[in-house]
């Protein structure tokens, strides 16, 4: 196995940009803060996933929690998988997009300051990503400095949509600004679907309904000109950005004929070259398409970690994708370093 060197001859370290954290404590101050809307949600959870697949998530979940809450059983899953480096965001079920606005900015804040002492164990090797109040847009720039300013954090982790809120929504207008700015991460990371009860059987809530969040939640960045008016910004999409990259003709023809569609300045494709993408893929010609259509520079390892829908040996997938060697080795850790360079204002 080749070694991934710098052009200076010293080790170029591998970084996973896809990695969770569980919040066990966080998780009962919530439900002792508001029993009757954590209820409310758990059936709205039974209603879109499914039953059987809840209680098998359950299980899965339970074996992996030392994984998700202990660092030193963290750091040496890392090593076994040839991880040097792990960017650490919460497990999606944190964001609680349910929340009122009092219940929902504790949250924020108490995530990113539990994030920030997760990774203050092993500054070396952790990377964290806070979270912001998505449901509340007057809200969010407050949270994301207290993240990125306030707790040292690379960034935030956002969901798909929340409430009523979607990416398009003019209210985020100063929460992308803000992000430009401060040249910070904006990872991408959906909770549940959309599609309820249509996708409540044979586990199609993730393996359908992760995809096509993805691809709703970029088309509304791409669509709405969001990323013309901020061209600053560093958006990482999870799972490869779902399904947009991979049908993303249908966008550029709707922009060419359909006025409604031509709100942004140019081709939807051309934007893919904007964004960041993860390996979460778990096909190595999905993964060579992905390269082909946003660009060597823009794809960076992930791999769920611990989920089982992650990638168990995400090394080892992205080598054998039949990449030109200088692309696999950026996208093993120097995507992902470059990410990071931009300083944040004092």
């Amino acid at each position: 196995m080749t070694e991934l060197v710098t052009v200076s001859g010293d080790r170029m370290p591998v970084v996973d940009v896809h990695a969770h954290l569980l919040l066990p404590a966080l998780h009962a101050e919530v439900e002792r803060r508001a029993p009757e809307l954590v209820a409310e949600a758990a059936d709205l959870e039974r209603r879109r996933n499914g039953v059987e697949s809840l209680q098998v998530s359950g299980a899965m979940v339970g074996e992996r929690i030392p994984k998700l809450t202990d660092v030193g059983v963290r750091l040496a899953a890392m090593d076994a998988q040839g991880i040097d480096r792990q960017w650490v965001s919460v497990s999606p079920n944190h964001f609680y997009p349910w929340a009122p606005e009092g219940l929902a900015v504790w949250v924020a804040a108490e995530t990113n300051r539990l994030i920030a002492e997760h990774v203050a164990h092993a500054p070396d090797r952790l990377t964290g990503l806070g979270v912001v109040p998505l449901q509340h847009p007057e809200r969010i720039v407050e949270y994301l400095d207290d993240a990125v300013l306030g707790r040292g954090l690379a960034g935030v982790e956002i969901s798909s949509f929340a409430g009523d809120v979607e990416l398009s929504d003019e209210r985020l207008e100063p929460f992308w600004a803000r992000a430009a700015e401060l040249g910070c991460i904006v990872f991408l990371h959906p909770f549940g679907c959309s599609l309820d009860e249509r996708l409540d059987r044979f586990y199609l809530s993730n393996t359908v309904g992760q995809p096509t969040e993805n691809a709703v939640a970029l088309s509304h960045l791409i669509f709405a000109g969001v990323l013309d008016r901020h061209p600053g910004l560093r958006i990482v999409a999870a799972h490869g950005g779902g399904y947009l990259p991979f049908a993303i003709g249908r966008s550029d023809r709707a922009w060419r004929v359909r006025p409604e569609a031509r709100r942004c300045q140019h081709a939807p494709s051309t934007y893919l070259r904007r964004l960041w993408f993860d390996t979460v893929v778990h096909d190595p010609v999905a993964l060579r398409h992905l390269v082909e259509v946003a660009g060597g520079s823009r794809v960076l390892l992930g791999s769920d970690f611990p989920f089982d829908m992650g990638l168990d040996d995400p090394v080892s997938f992205v080598r054998g994708a039949d990449l030109p060697g200088e692309i696999t080795q950026r996208i093993l850790g120097g995507n992902a370093d470059a990410l990071l360079q931009t300083q944040v204002p004092a």
